[in-house]
């Protein structure tokens, strides 16, 4: 690039930061700028889902409605059709005016870059723009009760007939299915083969034949759900992809869950451990946190959240170009979720016996002890910490198997 195009670019992205924030400042209601204080305050958007409020409802409406809340897919799915570089500053002014993201959606994480992949022309305009204005809730079937981390051993059967699946079978840690619309599902359509045997089918939740019941955590919280299937009709035209031919496609989502899932290292907290620290315990002469052998464990803690960070912006502007391993979100998968428990155990430290409240209006119903219990899921969900190291000793550091 010549000195004057990238002078130019930068004015151009200059430019798009001033419009942005000054959009931002004018549509973001001042209630969906304070931090998320509960469940009740997260945006899932879907059928069934009640807004806690007008701003809520107004924020996700006005975001989606500009496509921001998928900013880099094209405008014709419902997207934002931004640059990352665009995207990347739309994040900053966001995370500056802090204003909360406006729809969390397994749609968008996941199935949504699966259907751009792999999806038909139908499909993509079908769905997607459904996905981005929030108005679609999925969940996901792939776990079952003897397919977990061997997910190809699942037993989910779908029997093909001319115009439609008929499908039997059960899925477990389905998140979230009891109050989705729809579910992404892995079923095997040949018994005969393994990998090559599986499709990837697209489910109305409401359909006759389906049942879910929540799975309760030591959180006191049930995301998760069992989930059967008892010979549902599915469309034909609801097989994403090839028939047979969904392990490819389960593949390449769960590198899109995993760098979902290890996300959380570099933003599940409110505020920052150290600020936290200072404000509960005080501060000493220079202003730092009062506990200095706290203080050493959460300065290390901050220093490979850094590093965190800086690895996760660097792993996106490999995606960009290209470049990027595709094992490597198996390494954020692990870092991130390891990172997260190392931060809440930290969390319940600082509160100490207080943090241990499970109830009542103080603790907000106890949500930091229920969030510190939470957090041992996240070395299991989306492929055990275990399975992880296992993908990136085989597939980047190349080491031999046992």
């Amino acid at each position: 690039m010549s000195a004057n195009a990238a002078t130019a670019d930068t004015f151009t992205l200059d430019s798009f930061r001033r419009d942005t924030r000054a959009w931002l400042e004018a549509n973001c209601p001042p209630e969906m700028r304070q931090p998320v204080k509960s469940e009740g305050d997260v945006c899932w958007g879907g059928k069934r889902f009640k807004f806690q409020s007008e701003a809520q409802r107004q924020w996700m409406q006005r975001m989606g409605e500009r496509g921001w809340t998928v900013p880099t897919w094209p405008r014709e799915y419902g997207g934002g059709a931004l640059s990352h570089r665009e995207a990347a500053v739309l994040r900053e002014e966001m995370a500056a005016l802090k204003c909360r993201a406006p729809l969390q959606s397994f749609g968008i994480w996941m199935l949504g870059p699966a259907l751009l992949k792999y999806g038909s022309e139908e499909q993509k305009r079908h769905y997607l723009p459904q996905i981005a204005r929030g108005e679609i809730r999925w969940c996901q079937g792939y776990s079952e009760p003897n397919a977990g981390s061997d997910l190809a051993s699942l037993a989910t059967r779908a029997e093909v007939h001319d115009e439609h699946f008929v499908v039997t079978g059960q899925k477990v840690w389905t998140s979230y299915a009891d109050k989705a619309d729809w579910i992404f599902c892995l079923v095997r359509t040949d018994s005969a083969k393994k990998h090559t045997g599986i499709s990837f089918v697209l489910i109305d939740m409401t359909s006759p034949g389906i049942s879910t019941r929540p799975i309760q955590l030591i959180s006191g919280a049930s995301p998760f759900c069992e989930t059967w299937f008892n010979g549902v009709k599915v469309p034909r035209a609801n097989l994403v992809g090839e028939l047979n031919a969904g392990w490819t496609i389960a593949k390449y989502l769960l590198t899109h869950e995993r760098e979902m899932i290890g996300a959380i290292g570099e933003r599940s907290a409110p505020r920052p451990v150290g600020r936290f620290a200072a404000e509960r315990l005080g501060r000493d002469e220079h202003g730092r946190a009062s506990d200095p052998v706290l203080r050493g464990e959460i300065a290390r803690f901050e220093v490979d959240e850094a590093a965190f960070r800086a690895w996760m912006k660097m792993v996106g502007e490999q995606a960009r170009a290209g470049e990027a391993h595709p094992a490597v979100s198996s390494g954020l998968k692990y870092y991130g979720a390891e990172l997260n428990k190392r931060r809440w155990e930290l969390m319940m430290a600082i509160g100490g016996a207080d943090a241990l409240e499970w109830e009542g209006e103080r603790s907000q119903q106890g949500a930091a002890a229920r969030t510190w219990l939470r957090t041992k899921a996240n070395s299991i969900e989306g492929g055990t910490s275990e399975v992880q190291l296992n993908v990136v000793a085989k597939r980047i550091l190349g080491l031999p198997g046992a």
